[in-house]
C-alpha cells in the first residue's frame, strides 16, 4: 500500500484515495456534491461518471482524505440510492485543483439510472416567480427533479446520452450548468424559454381529414386552460406519454371521453394542484398525505367520503369519474406543465380537478410519439398540448394505496422503474416475460433485478412492440444479457411466444403462475429459500399443472418447487372470457356445482336472458367448452352476482371491486354464519384438501331470500374466506411445521380480504409476508419468475457437472 507522501512546497503529508460509488448515482447530482465536498475539505482531485458509476480521486491531508470518503454516504444528494463506497490508495499526482472531467464510456454499464422525480419546491418558487427567468417555462428542471429514466438514451448519464441532447446549451443555462455553486451544476435536462424544450398548441380542424392547427407557443397553455374549462378533451404530452386530460367536474364531457375511449365504467385517476382541493372529498391519512406530496407522486387510491363536503369554491368531481368505486385515484400536479394548466397564483379561473388518464385506445400501450398521438388519438382528443423533447422511455403513472399503515402498489412504474430490487441470492443473468395481463418483464442479474415500466395487456400488437422495445432498453441501461430467460407455463401466452422465438441457444424456463407470484412475495421480502412457506395465490386465473385454470391455491413452497397443499374446489367455466365477462354465468355454474336450484328469485338467474340460461343449462351438462378452474377471483364473482351486486362487467375485477366496496358499506353487526367446507379428494387420499363453496352459497341464498342486504352479504364473504386461509394455514403448520405465509395475487389487492387475513393469521403465531414494493397481481410475476428460473439454472447446472463428473469418472 502507498503511504501518504509530502506536499511540493509544505512537506506536509499527502494522501490520494480513488472512490467509486455504485448505485443510482447518475443524473442525481452526486458528481456536484463530490466536487463541493472536495472544495470545501481543501481536497484536489477530480470526479468522473463511468459505466460502473461515480468515480472520483481525492488528494489532500489524510485526515481531510477520511473525512471525504467516510462521510460520502451520510451526506448524499436525496434523489440518489447508494449500493457501495470502495476506496483504495493510490499515488498521489500533485493536483492542485478539483475538476469535474468529461464522463468516460466503455464497459459494462453497472450505474444505475434514476426514476424520473416531480418538480421540486425550488423549481415551483421559480416557476411562479414573475422576476425569474424561468418564470413560466413549462420544461424549469434542476438536479433535484424532472425526467430521468424517460429520456435516457445511453450510458454514462450526460446529456449528450438523453434526449436533451438536440437541445443545445444558451449562454445563460451554460454558465449555471459550469457553476459547482449552482443548484443546476451539471443538470443534464436543464432548460430555458431560450433554449428550449418548447410547447405547441393543436387544435383539431372542424374540416375532416385537415391537419391541426398550430396555436401560438406563447399562448398555449392560456389557451389549452380555456379549451378545457369549455368542455374539451386534451392529449397532453408529459414525461413517459400522452394523457388524456378534461374538466373532472364537468359530467358531460367526462362522459363523452369515456365514450370515445370505450372505458365503459372502468374509474378515472385525477389530478389536483395541492391536497386541500381533494381532502374535502376522500380520506387522506399520513402516509397516503406522504405520498401524494412526495417526489415520486403516484396515483394514490383514496377511501371516498361517504358524504362529501366540498363547500362552496371547492370542486367536486362528476359522477361519471368513478362510478361504482370506493376509491378515487388521485395524484398530484408532477411536471411544471401540471402547474401550469392547474393554474398559478394570480392566474384566471380555470378547472382545478383534471381527470388524467393514458393516452391510448383501450388495450394499446400509451403514446409517446409525437405523430403517433396525431394519428391515434385523433378520435379521443379535441386539441394537443405537445412539445418537441422526444420521450425515449414509455412510462405510466404508478398506482399505489395504503394498507394498514403500508404501502401497497398496484402498478409500478413512474418514479419507481426502473430502481432495482435488492435479491436475497445471487442470480445469473435472467430476462423474465411476466405474463399476459399487467405485463411487466424484469431483467436480473446478481443481487439486483429491474423490473420494467408497466407495459399493459398483451393481446394488442403495439403491447408486444412495446414488450420488445422494454427488454431492450433495460439491457441497455443496465448492460445485463440475458443467458437464461423465464416465461409462464401457459402454452397461449404471447409474452412467452415472444421469450421463446428470440430465445436461440438460450435456456427457457417455464415457470408455474402462482409459485412465481409466491417467489415474488418471498424475494421483497429477502427470503432466501432455505425453508418453505405456505403460499396462498388467490387471482383470476393461472394455467395449472393438470391443465385447469388455477386461482384459489394453497402452495407450500420455496424457489426449487412446491407441493399443492389445499385449493377451491373446481367449477366449470363455462365459455372461458364470456364467464369473466358476465359473472351472473359464473354464479350459475357454482350453483349447479353446489346442487342448488336455477330459481328465478334469484338474482344472478333473473339477469340471465332466458334462452341463454336453457343453452347454458345444455353446456354445463354436456361439459362443453367449460375448463374447470378453482379461481377465487371467479368465485368473488360469483357471489357478487348471487347477491345482485353486478351481472356483467366492464372492466377486468369490476364485479370484485363492487363487492368490496358493499362490504365496506356494511354496518358492522353483519355477523359471521358462511363457512367452506375442507375435505380430502377421496378417502385416505394424499392428494392436496379441497376447499369446497357450497355451504357458504347455500347460506348466501337463504340470506339473499331473507332480504338480507347486499352489504352483510358481502362483508360475511369476506370473513369466510378469511377464516378459510385461517383454518387451512393451521393444517399446513400442524402437518409440516410451517409459520409464514405469503398472501399474494390480484386478489390481495382488495383491503378488506388483506386486513382480514393478515389480522387472523398475526393473531395466531404466523408471520405474514405482504406485497409492499411489487405489486400482488400479475405485475409482480416476473420478480418470482427470476428466483425459480434462477433456481432451476442452478441445480440444472450442478446436475450437469455431477452428470459429466460420473462420466469422466467412468472413460478413466
Amino acid at each position: 500500500m502507498t503511504g501518504p507522501r509530502s506536499g511540493p512546497v509544505t512537506g506536509e503529508p499527502v494522501q490520494r484515495r480513488r472512490v467509486i460509488v455504485r448505485g443510482t448515482v447518475q443524473g442525481v447530482g452526486f458528481r456536484p456534491y463530490l466536487y463541493t465536498r472536495a472544495l470545501t475539505m481543501g481536497l484536489a482531485g477530480h470526479v468522473t461518471n463511468t459505466a460502473e458509476g461515480v468515480v472520483a480521486e481525492v488528494e489532500g491531508a489524510p485526515a481531510a482524505v477520511a473525512l471525504f470518503c467516510e462521510g460520502i454516504a451520510a451526506d448524499a444528494p436525496p434523489m440518489a440510492v447508494l449500493e457501495s463506497v470502495e476506496h483504495s490508495e493510490v499515488p498521489a499526482a500533485g493536483d492542485t485543483g478539483f475538476t469535474i472531467v468529461p464522463s468516460r464510456t466503455g464497459g459494462p454499464s453497472r450505474t444505475l439510472v434514476p426514476p424520473d422525480v416531480a418538480t421540486c419546491a425550488d423549481c415551483l418558487a421559480e416557476l411562479a416567480d414573475p422576476e425569474d427567468r424561468r418564470h413560466r417555462h413549462p420544461f424549469i428542471t434542476c438536479t433535484n427533479c424532472g425526467p430521468r429514466f424517460t429520456i435516457v438514451t445511453a450510458l454514462p448519464y450526460d446529456r449528450a446520452h438523453t434526449t436533451m441532447a438536440r437541445f443545445p446549451l444558451c449562454a445563460d443555462c451554460a454558465r449555471e450548468y459550469t457553476d459547482p455553486t449552482d443548484r443546476r451544476f451539471h443538470a443534464q435536462p436543464v432548460s430555458c424559454h431560450r433554449c428550449g424544450p418548447r410547447l405547441h398548441l393543436l387544435t383539431a380542424d372542424p374540416e375532416a381529414g385537415r391537419p391541426p392547427r398550430r396555436v401560438s407557443d406563447v399562448d398555449a397553455v392560456d389557451r389549452a386552460r380555456e379549451l378545457l374549462a369549455d368542455g374539451a378533451i386534451l392529449a397532453v404530452k408529459g414525461i413517459g406519454g400522452y394523457h388524456l386530460a378534461c374538466d373532472a367536474t364537468d359530467d358531460r364531457t367526462v362522459t363523452e371521453l369515456r365514450r370515445r375511449k370505450a372505458r365503459g365504467d372502468k374509474p378515472f385517476a385525477v389530478m389536483a394542484r395541492d391536497i386541500d382541493d381533494i381532502a374535502p372529498l376522500v380520506h387522506v391519512g399520513a402516509e397516503e398525505r406522504d405520498l401524494l406530496t412526495g417526489s415520486v407522486r403516484p396515483i394514490v387510491l383514496l377511501r371516498r367520503r361517504r358524504h362529501t363536503a366540498a363547500g362552496p369554491g371547492r370542486p367536486t368531481p362528476s359522477d361519471s369519474v368513478a362510478p361504482g368505486s370506493p376509491d378515487l385515484g388521485v395524484m398530484l400536479a408532477y411536471t411544471p406543465l401540471h402547474h401550469l394548466l392547474l393554474g398559478l397564483p394570480g392566474d384566471p379561473v380555470g378547472p382545478r380537478l383534471l381527470v388524467m388518464t393514458s393516452g391510448n385506445v383501450a388495450g394499446e400501450p400509451i403514446v409517446t410519439d409525437d405523430a403517433e398521438a396525431l394519428d391515434r388519438l385523433a378520435h379521443l382528443a379535441d386539441a394537443w398540448l405537445t412539445h418537441d423533447r422526444p420521450i425515449h422511455v414509455p412510462c405510466d403513472d404508478s398506482v399505489v394505496r395504503v394498507c394498514d399503515g403500508e404501502l401497497l402498489t398496484v402498478r409500478r412504474s413512474r418514479g419507481y422503474a426502473p430502481r432495482p430490487i435488492e435479491l436475497p441470492l445471487p442470480v445469473p443473468s435472467v430476462l423474465a416475460a411476466g405474463g399476459d395481463l399487467k405485463n411487466t418483464l424484469c431483467l436480473a442479474e446478481g443481487r439486483r433485478a429491474w423490473l420494467s415500466a408497466h407495459i399493459g395487456d398483451m393481446d394488442d400488437l403495439s403491447t408486444q412492440h412495446a414488450f420488445e422495445r422494454a427488454g431492450q432498453q433495460l439491457e441497455t441501461i443496465t448492460g445485463v444479457r440475458p443467458d437464461i430467460l423465464a416465461a409462464d407455463r401457459h402454452p397461449g401466452y404471447r409474452s412467452g411466444r415472444l421469450v421463446r422465438r428470440t430465445a436461440g441457444e438460450r435456456h427457457v424456463v417455464r415457470v408455474q403462475h402462482h409459485h412465481a407470484h409466491i417467489a415474488s412475495a418471498m424475494a421483497e421480502h429477502g427470503l432466501d429459500g432455505s425453508r418453505r412457506v405456505i403460499g396462498v395465490a388467490f387471482d383470476g386465473t393461472g394455467y395449472g399443472d393438470d391443465g385447469a385454470v388455477w386461482g384459489g391455491e394453497f402452495l407450500l413452497a420455496d424457489y426449487d418447487g412446491y407441493q399443492r397443499f389445499a385449493h377451491l374446489a373446481y367449477v366449470p367455466l363455462p365459455g372461458g372470457d364470456a364467464a369473466v365477462r358476465r359473472p351472473y354465468r359464473m354464479a350459475l355454474a357454482h350453483l349447479r356445482a353446489a346442487g342448488i336450484g336455477w330459481a328465478l328469485d334469484l338474482p344472478c338467474v333473473a339477469a340471465c336472458p332466458p334462452d341463454e340460461l336453457t343453452l347454458l343449462g345444455r353446456q354445463l351438462e354436456r361439459n362443453l367448452n367449460c375448463v374447470p378452474t378453482s379461481s377465487m377471483g371467479r368465485l368473488f364473482d360469483a357471489v357478487a352476482s348471487l347477491a345482485g351486486v353486478r351481472h356483467r362487467i366492464e372492466y377486468e375485477a369490476q364485479a370484485a371491486v363492487e363487492f368490496e366496496a358493499a362490504a365496506l358499506g356494511a354496518d358492522g353487526r353483519e355477523g359471521g354464519g358462511y363457512g367452506f367446507a375442507l375435505r380430502s379428494p377421496a378417502p385416505e387420499s394424499e392428494g392436496p384438501l379441497i376447499a369446497d363453496p357450497a355451504p357458504l352459497l347455500t347460506a348466501v341464498v337463504q340470506d339473499v331470500r331473507r332480504g338480507t342486504a347486499p352489504e352483510a352479504v358481502a362483508a360475511r364473504f369476506h370473513e369466510a374466506v378469511a377464516a378459510l386461509v385461517h383454518r387451512t394455514c393451521v393444517l399446513a403448520r400442524e402437518r409440516y411445521g410451517l409459520d409464514t405465509v405469503a398472501l399474494t395475487g390480484g386478489v390481495f389487492a382488495n383491503t378488506r380480504l388483506s386486513t382480514a387475513c393478515a389480522r387472523i393469521l398475526g393473531g395466531h403465531g404466523f408471520t405474514v409476508l405482504r406485497h409492499h414494493r411489487v405489486p400482488p397481481n400479475d405485475g409482480g410475476l416476473a420478480l418470482g419468475q427470476v428466483m425459480v428460473a434462477a433456481r432451476s439454472h442452478t441445480a440444472q447446472d450442478c446436475h450437469d457437472r455431477v452428470g459429466a463428473a460420473r462420466r469422466n469418472t467412468v472413460t478413466d
